[in-house]
């Protein structure tokens, strides 16, 4: 099993994080953040990845720090994971329809981190989350994990289901892109012979 296990701790979070790239999509989300508690849970759905996460963060001020090193902490567990990359499939994409949005994405687990963040949120809030804090975790997510990560809006004029799509459609990838390939299942995916 490709499991990983997290603690970070710094003066404005502390986290505990457990991952299964080979789970079932179970999870036990309590980031302190509702809006995030979701987006979290529908991402281990639609990945498939087992994960559970206690986040004690500095709320009072705003969700910036607590939803950057989420993503921070999701990115090392995924790294630790996925291990030397032999036999994943490396590339995954979807394309993701939530009510009136639509949303693309597409990974490579390459080893470089890169993140296209192509997403046009209307608003700035949904509920008390300030929607600019999607890029934040990405940003954290992608340069831990050390991937490339392309996510583009093709529709949509409702914040939430903008950024639903977005986490939907990444877990998608990324759940593409983890799987193990049963013909090359011993193998680098790279003719470098190491990613």
């Amino acid at each position: 099993m490709r499991t990983a296990e997290i603690k970070r701790k710094t003066n404005e979070t502390d986290i505990a994080l457990k991952l299964n790239l080979d789970g079932k999509g179970v999870s036990k989300i309590d980031s302190g953040c509702g809006f995030l508690d979701h987006m979290l849970t529908l991402f281990s759905r639609h990945s498939g990845f087992d994960l559970e996460l206690k986040c004690i963060g500095d709320t009072y001020v705003d969700y910036h720090h607590t939803t950057e090193d989420i993503g921070i902490a999701l990115g090392d567990a995924f790294a630790d994971a996925i291990g030397d990359k032999k036999g994943i499939v490396r590339y995954g994409d979807s394309i993701t329809p939530m009510d009136e949005s639509l949303i693309m994405s597409a990974v490579d687990i390459s080893g470089r981190s890169f993140l296209n963040f192509s997403l046009e949120i209307p608003t700035q809030k949904v509920g008390d989350f300030d929607t600019e804090l999607v890029q934040e975790f990405w940003l954290g997510f992608v340069r831990r994990a050390q991937i490339t990560l392309h996510i583009l809006q093709f529709a949509g004029t409702n914040s939430h289901h903008i950024i639903e799509g977005a986490f939907k459609s990444v877990a998608k990838s990324l759940g593409k892109a983890a799987s193990i390939d049963p013909k090359h299942a011993d193998e680098i995916p790279s003719t470098k012979g190491m990613l």
